[in-house]
């Protein structure tokens, strides 16, 4: 299903998300409840708890506030619409930042929950117990999907990268499109002489740090950085969050940045195939994410669900997408706010329903395997 864009911040209609960013982005059908789901057409929540409507959501009442990544924010502007249009009286505001931001915000307990693109690093899961009282910050997987590398090359389409082309790419060891080891890769692409413009994300990102692991795990001896939220190789122009990373691709000819598949998709960005091994180098979608993903395993303990997608850089599996990301939410397992817990939990069972994550593929998304979703809304339901 096609994405609809839409430039620049769009007027939100009273009781909509409040998302902060350089671009907005919806995606065709990822709104569209049927009249049944309106405040109108459903039972009202009453002051003292929750009630279920037409739409299935059980609502509660009350304001949230929530930030972090933004390569989610997509998927959370359209959950957050369906979910106020079901529920009179609920407000979810979800500022769009960076996963770095997002994690500062919560551990200063400014927020119900925040997106990270990589689970909680030790000292930050050790920093929330401040927050969570009787408890700590864990990671609860909630939107899958392919980190796409864009390019911007007018008369050079279906574009074959591998690993470690990549890495020297973005590592500064290949200037050039007619490079060699490009040619290789694209022998019947005619390859213009232009000047290789890199993009990478100036503000801590949870894509850069699942682009680094990627090319750490698929390209290590061409990528002599540790994976970090931070962008470590020297060179290139820096942008602020992924929409800023895709507008800069768009409109510098012979740029390549990396963002995820709903930016490239809804600005017409073309993005290169990965030669894995597989039979066929492998496109960037849902799909091929999907098989990426599916590979994955709980590394986290107890309610901590933090998966490790190493498995995934490394497939030669057909149709295996390499460069994923899982987005996390970040909550309390024990010790969450008693006035906002209703909402909180309320909101991350509907996103985390069959309903919720049903929304995800039109929104140029991922949705969550079967086994890794059950254990999500274990832990949802758990949360206190």
């Amino acid at each position: 299903m096609k994405l609809q864009r839409k430039s620049g911040l769009r007027a939100l209609t009273v009781g909509a998300v409040a998302i902060t960013g350089a671009l907005v982005l919806t995606a065709c059908g990822s709104d569209n409840n049927d009249n049944s789901s309106s405040p109108s057409g459903s039972s009202q929540p009453s002051a003292s708890g929750s009630s279920a409507n037409a739409a299935g959501i059980s609502c509660a009442q009350g304001q949230i506030l929530a930030s972090g990544s933004s390569a989610q924010q997509n998927a959370i502007e359209a959950w957050v619409r369906n979910y106020q249009q079901a529920c009179n009286g609920a407000t979810i505001n979800y500022k769009t930042s960076s996963s770095g931001e997002g994690i500062i915000d919560f551990n200063q307990g400014t927020d119900a929950f925040a997106g990270s693109d990589s689970p909680l690093k030790p000292e930050e899961a050790a920093a929330s117990k401040k927050v969570c009282s009787t408890g700590t910050g864990i990671n609860i997987p909630m939107v899958g999907g392919p980190i796409a590398i864009g390019y911007n090359l007018p008369g050079v389409s279906n574009l074959v990268l591998d690993a470690s082309t990549i890495a020297k790419i973005f590592n500064g060891k290949i200037t050039t499109w007619n490079d060699k080891a490009i040619k290789a890769l694209n022998p019947s692409a005619t390859l213009p002489s232009t000047k290789i413009q890199t993009v990478h994300r100036q503000d801590d990102s949870g894509t850069t740090d699942n682009l680094t692991k990627y090319l750490g795990g698929a390209a290590k001896a061409d990528w002599p950085y540790p994976h970090a939220k931070a962008w470590a190789a020297k060179g290139g122009q820096a942008a602020a969050k992924s929409s800023g990373v895709s507008a800069l691709v768009k409109q510098t000819e012979g740029a390549i940045g990396y963002f995820e598949l709903s930016y490239a998709t809804s600005q017409s960005i073309p993005t290169v195939k990965i030669a894995t091994g597989a039979s066929q180098p492998v496109e960037a979608t849902t799909q091929n994410a999907s098989a990426g993903i599916a590979q994955a395993k709980v590394v986290g303990t107890g309610s901590d669900l933090a998966l490790d997608l190493s498995a995934a850089y490394t497939t030669k599996a057909d149709n295996a997408y390499p460069i994923v990301l899982v987005t996390y939410e970040i909550a309390c397992d024990k010790g969450n706010k008693a006035s906002t817990l209703p909402l909180t939990k309320s909101f991350l069972n509907y996103i985390a329903s069959d309903a919720g994550q049903q929304q995800l593929s039109a929104a140029g998304y991922a949705p969550l395997p079967t086994e890794i979703a059950t254990k999500v809304r274990s832990t949802i339901s758990a949360l206190s």
